[in-house]
């Protein structure tokens, strides 16, 4: 009587494969084999072929085989065609405002112009509702020292011109200033004597935005540096720069002139301007 055949016997059961010659029959390899081999292998062939499959359907082969590619691969090209006009857009944005500035400051038009102390003095009060009055008496005794110290010169304009006041500007040129900044007055810089073919040296660095000369100034060199600030250097005897040059700050821009119709010396008129709005040069240059 035959043993009973199993599953587990027909797949432990061992088999070779003998590869011969057709011609006399000799050996040539031969394979020893069992069905659980060939079955283990079929599995790992398989799957390594289901996934490499899967991997390039949704790669390189995502075009032909997924049908929502078009639609994903529309989707991301209008994201970047939208992020790329958003760009775009802020860029031209902020070059028209320069442009608007920077006509502004050759014109000289001033009927925009603020003291950005008033405006920043002036915020507060339409914002803000006259409360009681219910301060103590030790509380009205501080309030009277702290306005004594020198805590209560700082202003609210030292918040605003913070990035500013935190650059190190280089002194333009050495001299005493016989006519300082006043913005009531209409002057929007100071006026440094020096002595005749002084030269004059950028304050910051920045490219030049306009070399040239004008009747009231004579010849002028405007400096746009960064964070839309603008240095003016006035009534010069010679530009050394043209328009378009980096130039480093402390690097010599100009010679001390007596050019223009609005000069009674050798003297630079120096103009600090942020934004549009002219600045006090004394704040944050040493002359």
């Amino acid at each position: 009587m035959k043993p009973k055949k199993t599953i587990s016997n027909w797949l432990t059961n061992r088999y070779q494969l003998v590869i011969r010659n057709e011609e006399n029959f000799a050996e040539k390899t031969s394979v020893g084999f069992t069905y659980s081999k060939v079955i283990l292998f079929s599995v790992i062939l398989f799957s390594v072929i289901f996934i490499i499959s899967l991997f390039l359907s949704k790669t390189l082969l995502a075009k032909w085989f997924d049908p929502r590619h078009a639609q994903i691969e529309m989707n991301r090209q209008l994201v970047q065609l939208k992020d790329q006009f958003d760009s775009l857009s802020v860029e031209v944005e902020r070059k028209d405002q320069f442009i608007l500035n920077f006509q502004r400051v050759l014109s000289g038009d001033t009927s925009e112009f603020k003291d950005p102390a008033e405006i920043m003095n002036a915020e507060p009060r339409q914002n803000m509702k006259p409360a009681e009055n219910k301060t103590e008496p030790t509380d009205t005794t501080f309030r009277k020292e702290f306005e004594k110290s020198d805590l209560s010169l700082v202003s609210l304009t030292s918040v605003k011109y913070r990035e500013l006041q935190e650059t190190f500007f280089f002194s333009p040129i050495t001299g005493f200033i016989s006519d300082h900044y006043n913005m009531k007055r209409g002057h929007y810089g100071v006026d440094v004597v020096a002595k005749t073919n002084e030269a004059v040296k950028n304050v910051a660095d920045g490219s030049v935005v306009f070399a040239s000369w004008t009747q009231d100034a004579g010849y002028v060199i405007m400096i746009q540096h960064r964070g839309n600030l603008i240095s003016v250097y006035k009534h010069n005897a010679e530009l050394l720069k043209k328009v378009g040059t980096f130039v480093n700050a402390g690097e010599i821009i100009s010679i001390v002139g007596n050019s223009g119709e609005m000069t009674d010396g050798p003297h630079l008129h120096f103009e600090l301007w942020y934004n549009g709005n002219p600045l006090n040069p004394e704040e944050f240059v040493t002359f």
